[in-house]
């Protein structure tokens, strides 16, 4: 399969540079049974029965981008990926160094321990890793966001429970307390499981043949619980609908490894078409992604190519706002 096959045409005054206000006052284009319904977001709440589970993302974007300077002087940025052991961490590095290499960040300092496969292992010398990362980390808010986000906290869903990631998982972005609220009123579940997003989930796909591509592992946990709602939904037949692509990859990474226990560990499952969905998710709660990214690709797994790409041309053509802080896509399977 060719990642060509995958391209669409976005003007760029589609890409949403801010969050709607309210955050559930943001659009939905519901596909089911062949058509594609415009709606407000908040409309998602009658697609919800007494029965039915959400399955949402419950990690937090950590303040992963760090800027600081080499002994010798010269500006460094780092964005974290994995932590290796306390205070050490598998990082991306903008600017040249080597092993050995000392780092400065306001009054802490770090060295370079390794450098492998494009990445650098940092060794952080502070005492308080989290009290360090407060008071010297940004927020790592996609490179086509162009304006500063002022509060921080419009980037984290409100259910923001586990620090881990580096960026969000954006489907959860428009949920209210309000939402849920009636979510659960209507008798529906929510059930939370942690996938830490990777700078992996939203790098380009570099190789024609889409096979080829390697995604980096991310943590995955889904409890007991958890896995206990799901399977007691689809023994019901009620609907198990995923909120965002990563709560999807991690039902899929769990159901791979036996999830009625529960699951932890780390995944690079790559999901393109075709694809075996095993977790048995319903339907999608899912943004408009980026041509060609693995994003894309997962969607088009779940709901077919052709089908999404044509409902992305609409989306273009009804002036729907795309990627992180954009519009949002109900997609019954």
């Amino acid at each position: 399969m060719k990642l060509s096959e995958f391209d669409f045409n976005l003007p760029k005054e589609l890409i949403a540079q801010s969050p709607t206000k309210p955050r559930d006052a943001s659009r939905l284009m519901v596909l089911k049974d062949e058509e594609n319904l415009d709606k407000s977001f908040s409309d998602l709440v009658e697609y919800v029965e007494e029965g039915d589970v959400l399955v949402i993302n419950d990690s937090k974007v950590i303040p992963a981008r760090i800027h600081g300077r080499k002994s010798t002087g010269g500006r460094i940025e780092i964005l974290l990926v994995k932590e290796i052991q306390k205070s050490m961490w598998e990082c991306l590095l903008k600017g040249r160094v080597r092993e050995g290499t000392e780092l400065q960040f306001g009054t802490e300092d770090a060295i370079v321990y390794e450098k492998k496969d494009g990445k650098c292992v940092i060794a952080f010398n502070v005492d308080d890793f989290e009290s360090f990362l407060r008071r010297e980390g940004t927020m790592p808010v996609p490179p086509y966001i162009k304006e500063e986000i002022a509060d921080a906290t419009e980037y984290q869903t409100i259910y923001a429970d586990k620090d881990g990631s580096v960026a969000a998982p954006t489907a959860g972005l428009h949920f209210t307390e309000e939402m849920l609220a009636k979510i659960q009123g209507k008798g529906a579940k929510l059930a939370p499981i942690t996938l830490h997003v990777s700078p992996g989930t939203f790098m380009p796909i570099r190789t024609e043949n889409v096979e080829e591509h390697r995604m980096e592992d991310e943590y995955v946990y889904v409890s007991g619980e958890t896995a206990g709602m799901i399977e007691q939904a689809r023994l019901a037949g009620k609907k198990v609908i995923a909120v965002g692509t990563t709560s999807l990859k991690a039902l899929e990474s769990a159901s791979r490894e036996g999830m009625s226990q529960g699951y932890e560990g780390w995944s690079d499952l790559f999901i393109y078409p075709p694809f075996e969905f095993k977790s048995g998710v319903d339907a999608l709660v899912t943004n408009f992604h980026l041509p060609g990214s693995t994003l894309l690709l997962l969607v088009s797994a779940l709901v077919g190519r052709e089908r999404l790409l044509a409902a992305y041309e609409e989306a273009v053509r009804l002036r729907y706002r795309f990627y992180s802080f954009g519009d949002a896509m109900l997609i019954f399977r």
